[in-house]
């Protein structure tokens, strides 16, 4: 009878509110998150883009489509070039196997109606005007890394360490024999910090091969375990602690046609990092960026690259705290004898113009903003196209810079935040972009006359009475005069009557950032899930964050996560403040750095935060690594009062709340000794965290395991914060 009773209850809301119960819609995990099973059904349609030239061709599977002409303007009906049926047809599928999708591809010239296409087994050069596959060469396997010279087609790889080059030709030649875990060729050195994500340089016209050489024999091995055997195995992994023995890097150049090496003479490589590797456009110059472990100065320095040796250093730069150069220098495509140099010297990222004899000719931007990319160059203005914040800290928009007068000028439409790829004159940007009302947009963008064609537009797949509102805003940082960005989403179907729980998501470290000017103010799907359930949640991009010039982000120096704590605590003061915030339930999420503010904010402030949930938290910056440790807190033994402050180990007697510490037990970036350490100082202190940990995972959750993952992460404040 009960039964019953409720059954007509609920028939009876169902029917008194048909318009809600139509228009609500409540998000899977699944359809939320990456690896989840629904995801992609979730995500609208895409175009997918490229230039081959100054025209835009439209990517399928199956075909590659003309959707603009030489002069950017826009065809009445997109021209079939060519179909993966035409590929086969020209392709020895018996020897090479067949190709599988026209997505991957690159067209080394607009001049050829060529493309580059790959197959299981091979790359190859396809010409769909005679139909013909113009040059095969075998695709290598179980390669750690692989580079292209498009010029002269020749393929760089590693495999087992060791550095191989397989010339047009199809011979193979291998430049290493020694290379082990311990001695690594042609692979990224530094712990990818600088801007290194590669060990593979080829020369503009690929007749020359610069690559890293990494020893790290006197590095210790941190203890990973493989558990994927019948007795687990040991998977030890190179990490240089900070304050311990790094490891040391030179740089060989080899000539696949002589079959030589040589290694640029730079002195002894101890305690010193070699980035943002160069070449001059005749290949006679090998160009890179010095820095002694100190991170204090920065020399440009030039190289013969047939000899090895060490000809000038062309620019000098020094700072008090750290100078971190994340960019190789850029030559002006007319003038060989002058190049941009990007640098942080005045307090913002700029561009600054030089020739080969280090003498410095201009800054060719200034302002209280930040040059976020280089694009590359329009020929025909002697212009350069970057990407810059200039209009506000929170957009990103794209402006071509006269190399002459310095003069800038917007390209884009001026709202929300652009991502974009130049053509080969640079006379078009393909422009992706999107805003808080806008979801997705993607348009062509001259760079001579600037105006914009609307190519695609995708639609909103958020949509119906359940999606939550977000808002945006400023208020002032713990110093009382820095403007500091924040999210707010409210919950589904909000109520301002109502009282809320609310969660803190918080990242706060450098090179990072949380909040722009990009649909709903780059909210994350997870926040979309959490508003659904009734939750508020806050995010705030504190000091210490990125692009917002240098004294922004190195104000945390020396002492991490002093700033960065004072600035999100006067976020709690302002999510405290909205009278539908719940004051007495609080929560705090964040991974990473994140996870290292999340714990901290839990034990340093154990009355205001209820529950947290910390994912592969930094927990003591002595077990973090030399390259990026030591740029913002020097070594343990220089700043002992700095590493004692920002440890956590002491703070673990504090903890009053619920705190879950979620870690990838395969972590080569933070590695599990930061959260055992926290357990057994919680363990010692009688206070009671929550440990979960994913066997075979790294530093992020990847696959299905990142559903798991949110899934976990919501159950904790579903059972602790409701």
């Amino acid at each position: 009878m009960k039964l019953n009773k409720l059954w007509s209850v609920a028939v009876a809301l169902l029917l008194a509110f048909p318009a809600m119960a139509q228009q609500t819609k409540q998000f899977t995990l699944d359809e939320l998150m990456w690896g989840g099973s629904s995801y992609w059904q979730l995500q609208p349609k895409n175009l997918y883009a490229n230039f081959w030239g100054d025209r835009l061709v439209e990517l399928d599977v199956e075909e590659v489509k003309a959707l603009t002409d030489e002069k950017g303007k826009k065809v009445k009906q997109p021209q079939v070039l060519f179909t993966l049926d035409e590929v086969n047809a020209a392709l020895d599928t018996a020897k090479w196997g067949k190709c599988y999708s026209l997505m991957t591809q690159s067209f080394p010239s607009g001049k050829e109606t060529q493309c580059v296409l790959t197959t299981p087994e091979a790359r190859f050069l396809y010409d769909w005007k005679t139909k013909k596959v113009v040059w095969t060469q075998a695709q290598p396997k179980g390669t750690q890394a692989l580079k292209a010279a498009s010029a002269t087609r020749h393929l760089a790889y590693v495999k087992d360490w060791n550095l191989f080059v397989q010339r047009a030709d199809g011979k193979t030649l291998q430049v290493s024999t020694d290379g082990t875990r311990e001695l690594q060729y042609g692979l990224s050195v530094h712990r990818d910090e600088f801007g290194i994500h590669e060990g593979l340089f080829w020369s503009p016209k690929g007749n020359l091969l610069a690559f890293y050489r990494m020893d790290q024999t006197m590095v210790s091995d941190f203890p990973l375990v493989d558990i994927d055997h019948r007795v687990a195995q040991l998977a030890p992994e190179k990490y240089p602690m900070a304050g311990m023995a790094s490891h040391k890097v030179t740089v060989g150049i080899y000539n696949p046609a002589t079959e030589q090496t040589v290694y640029l003479q730079a002195g002894d490589p101890t305690d010193r990092y070699f980035t943002n590797i160069a070449w001059s456009p005749d290949e006679r110059t090998v160009y890179m960026i010095e820095l002694p472990r100190t991170q204090d100065k920065a020399e440009l320095v030039a190289y013969d690259a047939a000899t090895g040796q060490r000809k000038a250093v062309l620019y000098t730069e020094t700072n008090a705290r750290y100078v971190e150069p994340m960019n190789p220098i850029r030559f002006l495509p007319w003038d060989d004898t002058k190049f941009l140099y990007q640098t942080r010297r005045d307090g913002y990222n700029h561009l600054y113009l030089f020739d080969t004899t280090g003498r410095e000719l201009k800054q060719l931007t200034q302002g209280q903003f930040e040059v976020l990319e280089v694009l590359g160059f329009n020929t025909k203005t002697k212009s350069v196209i970057v990407q810059s914040n200039e209009a506000s800290p929170i957009r990103y928009n794209h402006y071509s810079v006269s190399v002459e007068t310095g003069k800038r000028t917007l390209l884009d439409n001026g709202r929300g935040v652009h991502y974009a790829k130049l053509s080969e004159s640079g006379a078009f940007l393909l422009d992706r972009w999107s805003a808080p009302d806008t979801y997705r947009r993607v348009d062509l963008v001259a760079t001579v006359k600037p105006s914009q064609l609307q190519l695609h537009t995708m639609e909103n797949p958020y949509t119906g009475n359940g999606v939550p509102p977000v808002e945006s805003g400023t208020l002032k940082a713990a110093d009382g005069r820095t403007d500091l960005y924040y999210r707010l989403v409210k919950p589904a179907n909000f109520d301002p009557a109502k009282k809320y729980p609310a969660v803190v998501y918080v990242y706060g470290g450098p090179h990072a950032h949380n909040v722009d000017e990009s649909w709903n103010y780059l909210s994350r799907p997870w926040e979309t899930y959490m508003a659904q359930l009734g939750y508020v949640i806050f995010v705030l991009d504190n000091r210490g964050s990125e692009n917002r010039g240098f004294e922004f982000e190195s104000v945390t120096h020396r002492h991490l996560g002093d700033n960065e704590m004072a600035d999100q605590m006067e976020g709690v003061k302002y999510l405290r403040s909205l009278p539908f915030v719940d004051a007495d339930r609080l929560g705090v999420h964040g991974w990473s750095f994140g996870g290292f503010m999340t714990t901290n904010l839990m034990c340093s402030y154990p009355e205001t935060f209820k529950v947290g949930v910390a994912g592969g938290p930094v927990i003591d910056w002595k077990y973090y690594e030399v390259m990026y440790g030591e740029r913002y807190m020097d070594t343990p033994e220089e700043n002992p009062e700095g590493y004692a402050s920002s440890s956590l180990l002491p703070k673990a007697k504090n903890l009053k709340g619920r705190l879950q510490i979620i870690v990838g037990y395969n972590d080569p970036t933070c590695v599990l000794q930061h959260s055992l350490a926290f357990l057994r100082a919680c363990e010692d202190a009688d206070t009671q965290p929550d440990y979960f940990v994913y066997p075979g995972q790294g530093h992020n959750m990847m696959g299905k395991d990142m559903v798991h993952l949110h899934e976990r992460i919501t159950r904790y404040f579903e059972d602790f914060l409701k």
